[in-house]
């Protein structure tokens, strides 16, 4: 028996050094952790429990038969984070440069598929090299059967993707389909074709920085979410994410213990709108001192920041917030803000996550580029993503709400469950100057007369009452009450039930 035990201890710790120590090393060198590391940084202590360590790849082309090292380049399994289960694959850039190869993506497809029937999300660590070559389609198959779980898994479990390294190839895929990703500065990549490939074919000079990686992806593209110094900080903060995520979406919503009294009331929010309307403010401010212990974790700081997307909780209950941002681009919505916040939007509201919305907006940005960039097809994401969603929708306008972007803002009449404003709010087809100039048309060479009908047109639209006496606002708030408002609507709202059309799925414009 003693000798079967020490066999197994044996082949443990083969499957443990992975590539070897040079190559541990070499990892070590180039500042990043290595697969297991990552792991133990990223769960609690001593609650990994690895699956499949001894699967290795039963290639036998270009001398692969005689290169077999337990584990084949992928670490699998579960464990938890504070307490709460996660199923987990992290590849090993150590062994064949983390390449996948069929039985390397039959681990990752058996704790996705595992993942699935228990309701637990699955995080997946990506430092790899790609497909491996040796194993020809074989390897490319495995892609496939991986980008298949992730389809089937999307709105049934959180998937969150890390790239700790290069991500290249049919391997970026399988990140994109999954609802957040998170990047490394200066270590992580991803692009569909690499410098050499760009340079080749459409003569292009190009690093693999400027390329694919994890500022790229944060401020241009909006491929990933999040850029993190290191891996550290990245897996510290994926922890600290996964705190408000549901397990799944037959879970209801973390709940954590708060101190913060439900009905606090922010006296400084009574006097944050400027009285200049051009002057803008921080909504940061209105967000923070909102949600408890102004815990806040923002999705997409980089990109598009004119709309503000995140996740805190109020009462303890994880919430998603969408906030229009006047310190950009007065918080217009654009192309982008628009993309950005109906991904959001759909998140949310497929894990059943409340949604509270803060609303300052102008209205679209103008433009030929937004116009033949297809803002209205984009723009429509976001009216398409409130107006399907079931969960809880309470909106609060702080300032302006003019024209469809009114609408679109999680409006009354896109199903708003409850919708306040503030005394400063203006909620109007458009602003009193674009009104008068369009309505009185025949008196714009008189000054004083442009002048009177401005200040009528004021009196009458630049408040929130017309929209109050219609129905369109529930209430006309005071702004140091907003957090206790959103709060009694939360409670009141946990056993809302609404349900759209059977339908086999909708048909979103893409």
């Amino acid at each position: 028996m003693s000798a079967n035990i020490a066999e197994m201890e044996r082949r443990r710790e083969a499957a443990r050094m992975g590539g070897g120590q040079k190559r541990i090393d070499a990892q070590h060198a180039k500042g990043k952790l290595t697969a297991r590391e990552r792991l133990d940084v990223l769960l609690d202590e001593g609650s990994f429990e690895e699956l499949d360590t001894y699967v290795e790849h039963d290639c036998t082309d270009f001398g692969m038969e005689s290169q077999r090292i337990p584990g084949d380049g992928v670490v699998t399994g579960s464990g938890t984070i504070n307490g709460r289960l996660v199923y987990v694959f992290s590849q090993d850039f150590t062994v064949f440069g983390g390449s996948l190869s069929k039985r390397h993506a039959e681990k990752i497809c058996k704790v996705m598929d595992t993942a699935m029937k228990v309701g637990a999300p699955v995080i997946g660590l990506n430092d790899s090299g790609g497909a491996r070559i040796q194993e020809g389609v074989a390897s490319l198959g495995g892609y496939a059967e991986v980008f298949q779980r992730n389809v089937l898994a999307s709105g049934v479990v959180p998937q969150i993707s890390l790239i700790m390294g290069p991500c290249a190839g049919g391997a970026v895929y399988s990140p994109a389909m999954t609802d957040f990703i998170f990047m490394v500065k200066d270590s992580s990549y991803m692009f569909v074709t690499g410098p050499d490939v760009v340079k080749t074919v459409t003569n292009e000079v190009v690093t693999q920085e400027e390329l694919g990686g994890a500022i790229t992806h944060t401020t241009k593209t909006s491929v990933a979410d999040l850029a993190y110094e290191n891996d550290v900080d990245a897996l510290l903060a994926t922890r600290r994410f996964f705190d408000f995520l549901p397990l799944s979406n037959r879970e209801a919503v973390p709940e954590l213990p708060t101190n913060d009294p439900w009905d606090r009331l922010e006296d400084s929010l009574d006097t944050l709108i400027p009285d200049n309307a051009n002057q803008p403010y921080d909504m940061h401010e209105v967000i923070t001192k909102v949600l408890d212990e102004g815990d806040f974790f923002e999705i997409q700081p980089s990109h598009a920041a004119n709309i503000i997307c995140g996740f805190g909780r109020v009462e303890g209950r994880t919430v998603g917030v969408v906030a229009n941002q006047p310190m950009v681009l007065a918080g217009v919505l654009d192309i982008n803000s628009s993309k950005k916040a109906a991904r959001f939007v759909r998140f949310c509201d497929a894990f059943e996550i409340p949604i509270i919305t803060f609303v300052d907006v102008p209205g679209f940005l103008p433009g030929t580029a937004q116009e033949l960039g297809g803002i209205i097809k984009h723009g429509a994401k976001l009216l398409f993503a409130y107006a399907e969603a079931t969960v809880p929708k309470i909106t609060v306008i702080t300032r302006k709400a003019y024209g469809g972007a009114y609408d679109v803002m999680a409006s009354k009449h896109l199903r708003g469950d409850l919708n306040y404003a503030w005394p400063t709010a203006e909620i109007a087809v458009m602003g009193a100057k674009g009104a008068v100039e369009i309505i009185f048309r025949q008196e714009k060479d008189d000054p004083v007369k442009i002048a009177e009908r401005t200040k009528e047109y004021e009196d009458r639209f630049a408040n929130p009452f017309v929209a109050a006496q219609r129905g369109y606002i529930d209430e006309v708030i005071h702004p140091h009450s907003t957090r206790r408002r959103i709060a009694l609507g939360l409670r009141k709202l946990r056993t809302k039930q609404l349900e759209n059309p059977w339908k086999k799925h909708d048909n979103i414009p893409l």
